[in-house]
């Protein structure tokens, strides 16, 4: 200290702290030429005591003025040190950083001032401070002064000119700080930290790009910036990487698909989109080196297909295609479960478009994978199931497809079935809405006799009868009415001549007996007759409730259509066809007369040739094997359907005895 009094006058020490400028000033000057004419001498002894005296007794005195003298004080120094100055630098710049948080604003544009100057002399030398003041420059980004923003700016443009020209940068140790302030909200921060990315990416010996992931989500975040100046910069900034990545042949895939991923789920569309963007050139350039990161973007693109943007539905569409093109191994980290996983949960997307996209992967890694998709059926074996009540048709025709594909195995095919006719038990809207298109496609996809046989088998042992009724019912008005069954409807149609048809009439009639209505259509599809009638006969010891009249009603209405034409024109030969003709007169007694139903059959039955009731009737008998049945010699069937035998009557079993009746058509 004494030292530094004994070469700076008095006067020069009071006029630095002066509150004019101009005295402050032309101390400075003064300043400056004492340490220049020490440094020509070598004296940096006395060197440091002035610049100590100027940190100690100026810088930090709580005096405002003292601190702005102090800040001049040590420019002036720095330029009267010259080329000298670089030994003196740890002495120099803390005192003058520790300024950039004084309270007051003008200290802190002198502060700026000072360091300003103090680069302008010593350039390259100061980068061993760089973060220190990459850090002060951040912070004064956003100072509430205009002037000392003013005068931030003017020297952050220096420390970017000096930064670019220098070979001593780091940004090995620079990354970790922008790494830390790239999440700062404040939009002047913002700014001034893309301004730095984008200086840095432009200096050849700089490899930002190696770097981009420890700052990538911080550029992404900006661009939902209210400041459109800002969303612009960091798209241009994002924009120049991705070209980057595009011309570089090596890149850190992984570690960005992370990023991409999540923010592929912004809430801001622009975000988005250029998220997806950035997602579609890396599939098209990763190639294997994201099958780790497979099910992670596949979970990112599958809501963008659906996106309410135009333009981000397109680019996740094809980047959709783009990634179920890549054939991929199990064996190289390509993880069937977890892409399993992700597909699972969107099928409870809200909308249809990724669902069906959902539905498509599990089918391709069915093609694919088979093996490896089996081992996690049961986790997806219930959502599939849940699918089929989607309210999409093509949703439940590709939840059928993939449900056809898994029931090849006949262990799945039995399991398929058995839980499909749970959830129709559990779910009776389910039957109503969906049953006719589900059973019909799986008709199509598993062949129509297996998957009647196996259902027919499933429900024979239903406990809920009720709803065993209800699901015969649908499955038989299915079997008389849809296309797709024409070839089965075909085989029972001659069951009376075709081993294969009376074995499919067989299996399914056990389970058929749990609906009247449904017993009679198989009998007459079958044209079994004779049985047909017995049922009828046998339908005194049901229950004639609303439930049965409307199903009867049903099955005349059936009986009209082209389905049953073959049926009409046997009606021409009445006498080679007395069972049918007596079928048709026992449904009539049971329609209530004053019925829609009633009137249609009775009509028809009116158009029916005349023919000798008993000469034909013996006739038929006599050439018809299946008469057997009912008519035994000298038996007479009396109106209440009962066989008079000469001795007591012997009633026709009721529909609810299944064994008996099934024994009676293997019987014929």
């Amino acid at each position: 200290m004494a030292d530094a009094l004994s070469v700076i006058p008095t006067s020069v020490l009071r006029n630095l702290s002066d509150k004019l400028y101009e005295k402050r000033k032309n101390a400075a000057l003064e300043v400056e030429g004492i340490v220049k004419q020490l440094a020509s001498s070598g004296d940096h002894e006395k060197i440091s005591a002035v610049i100590n005296l100027l940190t100690t007794e100026f810088t930090y005195s709580p005096q405002a003025n003292h601190r702005k003298g102090g800040l001049i004080g040590l420019a002036a120094a720095t330029v009267g040190l010259s080329s000298e100055a670089t030994q003196h630098l740890e002495q120099i710049v803390p005192p003058v950083l520790n300024s950039f948080s004084d309270q007051d604003g003008r200290v802190r544009y002198y502060a700026c001032e000072a360091l300003y100057n103090i680069a302008k002399v010593v350039r390259g030398d100061f980068i061993i401070f760089f973060n220190q003041i990459f850090d002060a420059l951040c912070k004064l980004s956003s100072d509430p002064d205009a002037n000392v923003q003013s005068a931030a700016h003017l020297l952050d443009r220096l420390v970017k000119d000096i930064v670019t020209e220098s070979d001593q940068f780091s940004i090995e140790e620079f990354i970790p700080l922008l790494r830390e302030r790239i999440i700062v909200l404040n939009p002047h921060v913002r700014q001034f930290l893309v301004g730095w990315i984008t200086v840095l990416d432009s200096v050849p010996d700089i490899d930002m790009l190696g770097f981009l992931p420890d700052f990538l989500d911080g550029l992404f975040n900006m661009l939902s910036d209210s400041s459109h100046e800002i969303r612009q910069q960091a798209d241009s900034a994002l924009s120049e990487f991705l070209q980057e990545i595009k011309n570089s042949p090596s890149v850190d895939y992984g570690r960005m698909a992370e990023i991409l991923v999540q923010r592929a789920a912004s809430p801001d569309e622009f975000t988005r989109l250029t998220a997806i963007t950035w997602i579609n050139e890396f599939v098209k350039l990763g190639g294997d080196q994201l099958i780790p990161y497979y099910a992670d973007i596949l979970g990112a693109i599958l809501p963008c297909i659906s996106d309410k943007e135009e333009k981000i539905r397109v680019v996740a569409r094809e980047t959709n295609e783009e990634l179920r093109a890549i054939q991929a191994d199990p064996v190289e980290a390509f993880d069937v479960g977890a892409i399993l996983s992700i597909v699972r949960r969107q099928l409870d997307n809200e909308w249809e478009f990724t669902r069906i996209e959902a539905l498509h992967w599990i089918s391709t890694l069915l093609n694919r994978h088979r093996a490896e998709v089996l081992c996690f059926l049961n986790d997806i074996f219930d959502t599939l199931l849940k699918a089929l009540s989607d309210s999409s048709d093509e949703v439940v025709l590709r939840v059928l497809d993939i449900h056809a594909c898994i029931a090849q195995d006949p262990l799945h095919f039995r399991q398929l079935l058995v839980f499909l006719v749970h959830n129709f038990r559990v779910d009776h809207s389910l039957l109503e809405r969906r049953g006719a298109l589900i059973i019909r496609r799986l008709c199509v996809l598993l062949d129509a006799e297996r998957v009647y046989r196996e259902l027919s088998t499933i429900l024979e042992g239903e406990a809920d009868l009720d709803f065993a009724c209800i699901m015969v019912q649908a499955l038989n008005l299915i079997l008389l009415t849809s296309s797709e069954l024409s070839k089965l409807r075909k085989l029972l149609k001659q069951s009376l001549v075709n081993a294969a048809g009376k074995d499919l009439f067989v299996s399914l009639y056990a389970s058929w007996c749990h609906s009247p209505m449904a017993i009679i259509s198989l009998c007459l599809l079958a044209q079994t007759y004779q049985h047909a009638s017995a049922v009828i006969q046998s339908l005194v010891e049901e229950d004639i409730n609303v439930k049965f009249l409307v199903q009867l009603d049903k099955l005349i209405c059936l009986l009209e259509t082209p389905i049953f034409t073959y049926l009409r024109l046997q009606l021409l030969e009445p006498g080679r066809y007395i069972w049918l003709l007596k079928v048709l007169y026992g449904l009539l007694m049971l329609l209530p007369q004053q019925s829609a139903a009633f009137k249609i059959l009775r009509t028809r039955l009116k158009t029916v040739p005349s023919y000798s009731n008993g000469d034909q009737l013996k006739q038929a008998s006599s050439s018809n094997p299946y008469f057997q049945i009912l008519h035994h010699t000298g038996s007479q069937i009396t109106e209440d359907g009962d066989i008079n035998q000469g001795g007591p009557k012997t009633r026709i079993p009721a529909i609810s005895n299944i064994r008996h009746m099934q024994a009676s058509f293997e019987i014929i």
